[in-house]
């Protein structure tokens, strides 16, 4: 049997013991169903192979190689990642438009004597669903902006804040990326699968209760911010931690321990400044980074590129804000800074004379 999911939500309700993605590993790779584990009947050589066929030849005989295919790879699934499965095993099959490729597999495993089922419209479905929620919904929960300079610790605080009642959406955790050109932590996710993971965040959403970001640009890296949330974040009111730059740079030496600890990496990030600072700037943070000195980097990186940028920036928006003092952003002050913060937020839920 089809099911038809009408909302992101529908998934979780229906309890499958495991989702699996027949199609190809690439279309695996570059997204997939939340928990979906990649079984695939046709590999990215034997996809590509069986449309060839399909086009220059007949339909009929890409059919014929396709089954005989598929039939192999099912056989392999079942000896290898399935053979432990017992009889009450219930999974759901899903490809890419629900069709014979998800068939196929799941009238195979429903012979076995599992309740399998399939997902009616496949990937292609759930894809409908994530674009409705991201690009077509309005956020449904009031949107609050954490704002400050670099080295705020902004990212900590944020992810602390459910701990005091606030609901929030972690975009820099989503997109797998502090946000900044040092920012990189490893390969991201597919805008695809950023999207999925954001359309799950926001669909989740208490309407009653105000939800806050992390001030972001519209990219966080590679991945671009929807306009629907951009939008929202671009108007919402902000609440803003105010720390001194000496604070900041101590925090940053400390949260991005990662980077500096690979010199080359650290140098070659640097070196991507060229273009906006004299050679002898980047020179004299070159020096910085080779001498380990990375409190006095980071300070200097935030006097001379990161503040001004921000300074500029926020002094075109016009936005209630409010100032929440961070003077110690040490690991064990940041709880009692995340308190300090979700009254704020929860300030804005006031009139707009109480913020600022």
């Amino acid at each position: 049997m089809a099911i038809t999911l009408t909302s992101l939500a529908d998934l979780a309700t229906h309890g499958f013991d495991d989702i699996i993605d027949v199609r190809a590993p690439a279309e695996y790779a570059e997204d997939h169903l939340p928990e979906a584990i990649s079984l695939p009947v046709l590999d990215d050589a034997e996809r590509a192979r069986v449309g060839t066929i399909y086009k220059q030849v007949s339909p009929f005989t890409a059919r014929k190689i396709g089954a005989a295919l598929v039939a192999k790879n099912a056989s392999l699934h079942l000896q290898g990642p399935l053979a432990d499965k017992q009889g009450g095993w219930r999974p759901l099959v899903y490809c890419w438009r629900g069709g014979q490729r998800s068939g196929s597999f799941a009238t195979i495993l429903s012979q076995v004597g599992w309740r399998v089922e399939t997902l009616a419209g496949g990937y292609k479905a759930w894809r409908g669903l994530v674009v409705r929620e991201v690009y077509d919904t309005p956020v449904r929960a009031k949107v609050v902006v954490l704002d400050g300079n670099t080295g705020s610790a902004k990212t900590e605080v944020l992810n602390l804040l459910p701990s005091f009642g606030v609901q929030v959406i972690d975009l820099e955790g989503l997109a797998r990326h502090r946000g900044s050109l040092f920012g990189a932590v490893g390969p991201q996710p597919s805008q695809k699968a950023f999207e999925a993971a954001l359309a799950l965040a926001l669909g989740g959403l208490d309407p009653a209760r105000p939800v806050v970001v992390e001030a972001e640009s519209s990219k966080i890296g590679d991945c671009r911010v929807p306009p629907a949330l951009w939008k929202a974040m671009v108007a919402a009111p902000r609440v803003a931690i105010a720390a001194p730059r000496e604070a900041r740079a101590a925090y940053l030496a400390r949260a991005y321990a990662d980077l500096t600890a690979d010199a080359g990496r650290l140098a070659a990030t640097v070196g991507l400044l060229a273009p906006l600072h004299t050679a002898a700037v980047i020179e004299a943070w070159l020096e910085l980074a080779a001498a380990g000195e990375h409190a006095a980097l980071a300070d200097s990186l935030m006097e001379r590129h990161y503040d001004p940028r921000y300074g500029k920036h926020r002094a075109r928006m016009a936005v209630p804000v409010a100032e929440v003092a961070g003077d110690d952003l040490s690991a064990e002050a940041l709880p009692g800074l995340a308190a300090a913060v979700a009254e704020a937020v929860r300030a804005t839920s006031g009139p707009v004379g109480q913020i600022g």
